[in-house]
């Protein structure tokens, strides 16, 4: 994971709390999902400022992320040049704590910042294809979230 998307976990989290750090409403597990969010913003190497826009609206409404939290956020994303990472850290997180229904949501999110540019890109689809690997989420599910977006991106 990015250096700086780590200090932001570490500003916002009390280290081996699982519980809402005080004073601000987001979990562990929704700062991850923020960080696999920008990872698929920063997969295609292009900053699309649809998909800053979309990203800005999916922790919104999905993880209740507070607008100051969200600029800073949306910052890292914009400042971060892509680095070679390791998911699993991310991903074991979301295992421990969602249920397969939440996966599916978290995926279906990813296709939203991946389709708002109108534009899928190889590496947009590769990196959500890993995660969904990862977190355990059948290829046909995978599919289908794809579809849906796709679906509701054209209408």
């Amino acid at each position: 994971m990015l250096d700086s998307i780590k200090s932001f976990f570490d500003k916002k989290l009390i280290k081996g709390d699982e519980q809402e750090h005080p004073g601000s409403t987001m979990s562990k597990v929704d700062l991850t999902c923020a960080a696999l969010l920008i990872e698929v913003i920063n997969s295609d190497h292009e900053l699309d400022e649809r998909e800053n826009q979309e990203f800005m609206a999916v922790l919104k409404q999905s993880y209740n992320i507070e607008d100051a939290d969200l600029a800073e956020l949306t910052e890292l994303a914009k400042a971060e040049a892509r680095e070679a990472t390791s998911l699993y850290e991310f991903t074991r997180l979301i295992n421990d704590n969602y249920d397969y229904e939440q996966k599916i949501s978290l995926i279906e999110n990813m296709w939203r910042i991946a389709f708002s540019d109108e534009r899928l890109d190889k590496y947009e689809d590769h990196l959500i294809r890993k995660i969904t690997e990862l977190i355990y989420v059948s290829h046909s599910d995978f599919i289908k979230t794809k579809l849906k977006v796709r679906n509701a991106q054209i209408s």
